[in-house]
């Protein structure tokens, strides 16, 4: 149970949101409508029967529905609509600027346009700057199950729209996909003057990190809390503050920690490593921003100053300009506990 003053000072905070997945926040009464908009029938009676579904063995297990449930976004209003929900329940966790993921390849094998994605996408996210006050920056992430040439055409058929996205990422099903088979994209994105992130160590080993850093060039490490068990890199981490964006509610569901006591995100923290705290698929893991902050306060006994620190990262790891990041962190100083 959270003391009361903990629990206001975690929803007034200024919240950054780094590490989510659009497609990940796909809630399932807007699934439901969305099917019934586009006249699709799902393998569930209802939205209870679909909510039951939602206990997963691993990242595989997961990732087996989350495909299954992205099927009934068809249209660009169907983008839209599911990024304004999102935007607006952002705003009202006090999140102020959120980086989103989107994964073209799994609409593209779909037969859904590049163009009918991000413009839906985009047009929610101008809409959103203005009716709720929250910025906004797009990553397009290549699903690491597929082949290193699908990436390299998805990078070209984005090129048209290169004004539209910051940065590109790496997702999906780490096991048997190192880092290694995407290093000639991230390569063409770099010079195409793209940033660069990537999902590293979350159940992949420590040693799969390593090689990220050595041939991604990237700016961030989605999760990487299997850090923790290589002193080296944690100390090479601190050193360069390499950020780190947790999901720690994920980390729980898909059995990465069997409960969030275990997490090792206060440890990483402790050792002076840019760590900071994000969502992932909200819709799937049972939480957004605020239950993130709330689960791991409670469970892990943050303090005030770790909770400030926590926001302060996802701050500084943002790609907002350094005047940006200079106002949110005002923000943060001023407010009370």
């Amino acid at each position: 149970m959270l003391d009361k003053r903990i629990e206001n000072y975690l929803k007034i905070i200024p919240k950054v949101e780094l590490h989510m997945h659009i497609e990940g926040s796909l809630e399932p009464d807007l699934m439901f409508s969305l099917a019934k908009r586009n006249k699709l029938s799902l393998p569930y009676e209802n939205i209870a029967a679909l909510k039951k579904a939602y206990h997963f063995d691993d990242l595989q297990s997961f990732l087996n529905l989350y495909y299954q449930g992205m099927a009934v976004l068809l249209k660009e209003e169907d983008y839209y609509d599911l990024t304004m929900a999102y935007m607006a329940k952002a705003a009202q966790q006090n999140v102020c600027h959120v980086e989103i993921f989107f994964d073209p390849q799994a609409h593209l094998m779909r037969g859904v346009s590049f163009k009918t994605v991000i413009t839906g996408i985009t047009q929610a996210l101008e809409d959103a700057k203005v009716e709720f006050g929250v910025s906004s920056h797009l990553i397009m992430c290549f699903l690491r199950d597929q082949s290193q040439e699908d990436a390299l055409e998805t990078l070209e058929i984005a090129k048209p729209y290169r004004d539209k996205i910051i940065a590109v990422g790496l997702d999906s099903a780490e096991v048997g996909n190192p880092p290694q088979k995407f290093e000639a994209v991230f390569k063409a994105a770099k010079d195409q003057g793209y940033l660069r992130v990537a999902h590293l160590g979350e159940e992949s080993p420590a040693p799969m990190i390593w090689q990220g850093l050595e041939l991604l060039d990237i700016q961030r490490i989605d999760h990487g809390v299997q850090s923790i068990g290589d002193e080296k890199l944690l100390q090479h981490l601190a050193q360069t503050q390499m950020p780190l964006p947790v999901c720690p509610l994920s980390n729980i569901k898909l059995c990465v920690f069997s409960e969030m006591q275990q997490h090792p995100l206060k440890k990483l923290l402790d050792k002076g490593l840019c760590v900071s705290i994000h969502s992932d698929d909200p819709a799937y893991f049972g939480g957004y921003m605020l239950e993130n902050y709330q689960a791991v306060t409670a469970a892990l006994d943050l303090s005030i100053q770790d909770i400030r620190l926590l926001a302060k990262n996802a701050i500084r790891a943002s790609f907002l300009s350094k005047n940006d990041q200079q106002v949110l962190l005002h923000k943060l100083r001023d407010c009370e506990y």
